[in-house]
């Protein structure tokens, strides 16, 4: 099965009202708990792969947002977590640098 890498940044806000949570990434409907930055993922390159993020708060999850990335879309995404806990996040495509 061919394969291609997708990178997700992801960033939280400079002033939010919650500390320590880190967020997880779901690919294809498996979690993987992650660091905030930058990371790599093996996706099939032939099909459509929905990947989404939430937070975790050990009370309850939040932030959660989804994308699903076609096999011709871009390969740079990057998760905006929310600043307030009850709040949705986003998952962009990166925008391109001149």
């Amino acid at each position: 099965m061919p394969t291609r890498r997708i990178e997700l940044t992801l960033r939280k806000p400079w002033f939010a009202l919650y500390a320590g949570v880190r967020p997880t990434v779901v690919i294809a409907g498996r979690g993987h708990p992650v660091q905030w930055g930058v990371g790599t993922w093996q996706v099939p390159s032939d099909e459509t792969v929905v990947i989404g993020a939430f937070l975790f708060n050990r009370l309850w999850h939040f932030g959660q947002a989804e994308f699903s990335v076609e096999p011709g879309d871009p390969l740079t995404l990057v998760y905006r977590a929310p600043a307030l806990p009850f709040m949705r996040g986003r998952i962009r495509p990166q925008a391109a640098t001149a």
